[in-house]
């Protein structure tokens, strides 16, 4: 009976000595640098520093528009003021005398800026 048992004790502790070894090597496997999981968190840290420039490149420009998209919201508006005025003043104006239903002319003239003339 004690032959039987040190026959299974010397076989467990050599199936634990080839587990052992078995572990060893993946897990040399899995830290070199190169080519096992090392190499690929190494390229997954070089990647994610390029993406973390790409984002804060991309901020900056989102920036950048939206300060530009402001500038001619407020732009537009002011326009859209100044045509209402002109229109509100085009009501303004006396009827024909002599009843025929003549037709108004819009003259645009463009000088140096970015104003426009209304002639009659």
């Amino acid at each position: 009976m004690t032959l039987v048992a040190d026959i299974l004790m010397v076989a467990g502790t050599l199936g634990v000595a080839i587990y052992c070894y078995v572990l060893s090597v993946r897990l040399k496997r899995f830290s070199t640098l190169e080519s096992g999981m090392g190499g690929a968190i190494a390229v997954l840290s070089v990647q994610v520093d390029d993406m973390t420039k790409a984002l804060s490149r991309a901020q900056a420009a989102a920036t950048g528009s939206a300060a530009t998209l402001e500038s001619l919201t407020l732009r537009a508006e002011t326009a859209a003021a100044r045509l209402e005025v002109m229109l509100a003043s085009l009501h303004d104006l006396p009827e024909d005398e002599t009843g025929s239903d003549r037709r108004l002319r819009f003259v645009r003239r463009r000088n140096g800026r970015d104003d426009m003339e209304i002639g009659v």
